[in-house]
């Protein structure tokens, strides 16, 4: 029998030392680590008769060992613990799960026209990079104004060396078509000069660069010159107008705000750069025991692993680490970090405006929250279950005729949709148009990587569909030791209206009706639906590629390599069909021969 715990004697054996402690349950898991200035004093605050807080009672009864690792600092006690909270993810700490990264605009600098671009990932290809930006509709919405204003290209290479005459983009008024020669390379310099110091917070001086510019060309008599630099002018000088909030200085920072309590916290990050609020993105880690200071600590620490800090980090709480981790900041970053939480002028104006976002992101999560426990309530007691599911899978197929065929799993917790966990399966290898093979093959690949431990496992799985598809996915299920879950088709009404689904319980040949908009019904529509939405959104970008191929491989002689060549040169099968054949000729491997029959193959009415 293993021994007993004894917390008192662990305790008393404990160094004045800094270091981290990893609480370990019976079964050898992580509970929790956390790391302290005192071991000894940190860890005896678990174990203390004044503290009360059920959660940390509710840790207490789980340890079965402490493990410590005595550190020489602060700093390398914070570095160890957020090494191994990523290791380990234990239950009780604060873990951010969002590591998706920020969004970027890059400037493409190895063309005589460069282009601005959306960009998204590790900044390793050649160019500039302005951001990061909190959100991909802050770059779209950046890009589009700047597309407003400087008129600067956005097309692919492949596409801007193979125009013969001005896009829709020119027509509207959005690019200066310098792929057709509508603009010199000087003229087109000055423009993404421009948008450059724009993107850098230095707008005054476009703004002086513009006034001069059209003074200029009106002393020149060019007046249509001097009109367009004026709307510029004037257009850039609406945005700046549009900014919530305009630093005195340009300066570079990401405001931190943490509300809420232990277990339910909001956290947002307002990015600000050149002096402009760019916006905010929100997080909510989990961490049953963490307080405020505890769990904003752990979350920048976490935050910057895959960021790099700016000059100025504002955050809204004393953080008792703040040195030590300032000085992590400061060893991740290129230059000095300033840590700190404001008490006057702009950076508190910031702040409380941060606050404010985070407070409405947590309301509107906790609304989101209640709301879809009321669904999952009533689903539960619809369909008898013993307790609300906490994890709901849904799949779809789609095809045109059994062609491009789809498969997609959604996913669905108690907060709602699980987005990053969706799935797609392009199916292979079944007679076309055979729904119930290709359900086989889904869930057969799902739950194989399910068993093995990839993803957990569901409470509740739903099919559209009815008898037919459930018992299909039974059989599947069987085998893989799956035969306990709750399986579930959704069969459409005699009118496919909403609200006249039909759900089959397997073991049942009874469908259940439920209340049309009751909780429940709304539930399992919205749940059906995305799984309908996701499963045709995938199968279209399948059949799209399955298309620009299918037109090619009817050419004698084009092979899979030479297809591949022309879509890259052309930019896509519409460039293709464009170009003549001297245009074919110029791509490597095809012949003055193969170009010929290419082109009569694709215009056999020339």
């Amino acid at each position: 029998m293993a021994r007993k715990f004894d917390a008192k004697e662990f305790v008393a054996a404990l160094p004045r030392r800094p270091g981290v402690y990893r609480m370990i349950d019976a079964a050898g898991t992580p509970l929790y680590v956390g790391k302290a200035k005192s071991l000894k004093d940190r860890v005896a605050t678990y174990f203390s008769p004044a503290n009360v807080n059920p959660k940390v009672q509710a840790l207490v009864h789980q340890i079965a060992e402490i493990e410590v690792t005595v550190t020489n600092s602060e700093t390398e006690a914070l570095l160890l613990e957020f090494n191994l909270i990523k290791a380990h993810k234990p239950r009780f700490n604060v873990v951010l799960r969002d590591d998706k990264s920020f969004p970027y605009i890059r400037l493409c600098l190895d063309h005589e026209f460069p282009r601005l671009s959306f960009y998204r990932g590790a900044r390793n290809l050649p160019g500039r990079y302005f951001g990061p930006f909190p959100s991909a509709g802050a770059v779209k919405e950046t890009l589009q104004q700047l597309q407003k204003l400087f008129r600067i290209r956005n097309c692919r290479d492949t596409f801007f060396a193979n125009r013969s005459r001005p896009c829709l983009q020119h027509q509207i008024g959005r690019c200066s078509a310098p792929c057709v020669g509508l603009i010199t390379r000087e003229a087109y310099a000055q423009d993404i000069d421009a948008a450059e110091k724009v993107l850098d917070g230095r707008s005054d001086e476009v703004n002086s660069d513009l006034q001069a510019r059209m003074e200029a060309s009106a002393e020149q008599l060019q007046f249509e010159r001097a009109a367009v630099l004026r709307d510029q002018l004037a257009a850039l000088k609406r945005i700046q107008a549009q900014q919530i909030v305009t630093a005195d200085a340009e300066r570079d920072v990401d405001v931190i705000c943490i509300v809420g309590e232990p277990g339910e916290y909001a956290i947002s990050v307002m990015l600000v750069r050149g002096g402009r609020n760019l916006g905010t993105t929100s997080y909510f880690p989990r961490g049953a025991l963490a307080e405020p200071d505890e769990a904003l600590t752990s979350f920048i620490m976490q935050y910057y692993a895959t960021q790099e800090p700016p000059p100025e980090v504002l955050v809204s709480e004393k953080l008792e680490d703040a040195q030590a981790l300032a000085g992590v900041l400061v060893a991740r970053a290129s230059h000095a970090v300033n840590l700190r939480r404001p008490v006057r002028g702009l950076g508190v104006r910031w702040l409380d405006l941060n606050i404010d976002n985070a407070t409405q992101a947590l309301r509107m999560r906790l609304a989101q929250r209640e709301g879809a426990e009321e669904m999952l309530g009533a689903l539960a007691r619809e369909l008898d279950l013993p307790e609300l599911p906490a994890r709901i899978e849904c799949f779809d197929i789609s095809h045109t005729g059994g062609e491009g065929t789809v498969a997609s799993c959604v996913v669905f917790g108690r907060d709602g949709p699980l987005k990053k966990e969706y799935r797609r399966f392009n199916i292979t290898g079944v007679t076309p148009g055979d729904d119930y093979a290709a359900l086989r093959q889904a869930l057969a690949r799902r739950y194989t990587r399910i068993r093995e431990g990839e993803y957990p496992a569901p409470d509740l799985l739903l099919i559209d569909g009815g008898l037919g598809q459930i018992n299909e996915v039974h059989s599947v299920l069987v085998p893989l030791g799956f035969e306990d879950v709750t399986l579930i088709g959704i069969a459409k009404g005699a009118e496919r209206r909403p609200g006249q689904e039909r759900l089959f319980v397997f073991g049942s040949s009874v469908p259940l009706m439920l209340e049309p908009h009751s909780p429940a019904s709304r539930l399992i529509q919205r749940i059906r639906d995305e799984a309908h939405r996701f499963a045709i959104s995938g199968h279209r970008r399948r059949r799209a590629r399955r298309y620009n191929e299918s037109v090619l491989e009817t050419v004698p002689g084009l092979g899979p390599a030479k297809r591949r060549a022309l879509l890259r040169h052309f930019g896509g099968l519409q460039g293709i069909l464009r170009a003549g054949t001297a245009d074919f000729e110029e791509v490597a491997g095809i012949g003055a021969a193969l170009a010929r029959s290419l082109y009569d193959h694709l215009h056999p009415g020339d």
